[in-house]
């Protein structure tokens, strides 16, 4: 599985890049690790995605646990990486 980086790059998927970011953004590490199981699921069988649709469905997932997870994955990417 290839993830198309918003620079148009290109990167091998790596579900472990999900869990410390799950993580980072208040969920337990069994909780993230559960998320990006089923991200790597949903994903197989799938030859490329973009970050930013990769992005939402963690954010979804995020946000059906608790929803202020999601709002601190949201405030890192504002502060941080500078995105809407």
């Amino acid at each position: 599985m290839i993830i198309k980086k918003r620079d148009g790059k290109k990167e091998r998927f790596i579900p472990e890049k999900i869990l410390v970011s799950s993580i980072k953004a208040g969920a337990p590490p069994e909780v993230a690790r559960e998320i990006a199981k089923k991200i790597e699921a949903q994903l197989s069988g799938l030859n490329e995605m973009s970050t930013t649709e990769l992005r939402d469905m963690i954010l979804n997932m995020l946000s059906e646990k608790n929803p202020e997870w999601k709002e601190n994955w949201v405030a890192y990417d504002r502060s941080v990486k500078k995105r809407r």
